[in-house]
């Protein structure tokens, strides 16, 4: 019934219970996942889980993500296109652009971002091959590389954090928009703005577990592990504010996800 588009299920958080969080997942409709992939040391580690669950799929989207570019070294680029052409891989991710974080906005760390962006994105589009993006305080020059790379598509902004105008230049540019738990939450004010705004046809939901957990699965003050099986909150949440009925829309969700990410092809 619903697809999350973007959980890090190969985290060391599921290690002691992976095989009874997919069983709850599977328990809660949740009948496929994609795991985007962050830095080469952990590509190993992605692949044995996504090898290891026919129900629900396990997809891997290995990328280099923007967060970890300190340790990114030109050869993680080279393995990268390596396992591309001999692991099963639905899409390059998570890949991108990020200055939310101090140290990330370092002209020269920037500058290598952008390097590592643009040849992920070169890579995808030499395989046609869909992306997963993060993007956090970084659009223009997201809309730049996309645009001088010629990337236009298929692929998904993860935890989009934009605002309408943003979110149309995406869909224009051939993406769709990823939901995720922050639409559980009241004060994202923004967020509930963008998706009102935008066509059911140009979302797909997704957990970003570990992180990212829905309002009412969160207790106390402390961290709290988001999780596959709690996608229907997310699901829930976007159709309280699109006005639609659960059924109407994971048939919608499955089929922007499908298109998206060339699901089950």
């Amino acid at each position: 019934m619903w697809i999350d588009t973007h959980c890090h299920f190969d985290a060391e958080e599921f290690e002691a219970d992976r095989e009874q969080v997919l069983v709850r997942a599977v328990q809660a409709g949740v009948e496929a996942i994609v795991v985007p992939g962050y830095a080469a040391r952990h590509w190993e580690r992605l692949f044995r889980v996504c090898g290891g669950s026919d129900l629900p799929r396990l997809y891997a989207a290995p990328g280099l993500h923007p967060c970890y570019i300190h340790e990114h070294q030109f050869e993680h680029l080279v393995q990268l296109a390596a396992l591309l052409q001999s692991r099963s891989c639905i899409a390059i991710g998570e890949i991108g652009l990020d200055t939310y974080v101090t140290d990330l906005k370092d002209p020269e760390v920037y500058r290598k971002q952008q390097q590592y962006f643009t040849e992920q994105l070169r890579l995808a589009k030499d395989r046609d091959m869909p992306v997963i993006l993060h993007v956090r305080k970084a659009h223009a020059d997201v809309f730049r590389i996309l645009k001088s790379v010629g990337f236009s598509g298929p692929g998904i902004v993860h935890a989009f954090s934009g605002g309408i105008e943003e979110a149309r230049h995406y869909v224009r540019m051939g993406f769709r928009l990823g939901i995720g738990g922050s639409l559980t939450y009241g004060q994202a004010k923004r967020l509930h703005e963008v998706v009102r705004a935008m066509p059911l046809e140009t979302l797909v939901i997704e957990t970003d577990a570990p992180d990212m957990i829905p309002s009412s699965f969160r207790r106390g003050g402390g961290h709290c592990r988001n999780s596959p099986e709690y996608l229907p909150a997310v699901a829930e949440a976007l159709a309280a504010v699109k006005g639609v009925s659960l059924a109407r829309l994971a048939e919608q969700l499955k089929e922007n996800s499908r298109d998206s990410l060339r699901l089950f092809h």
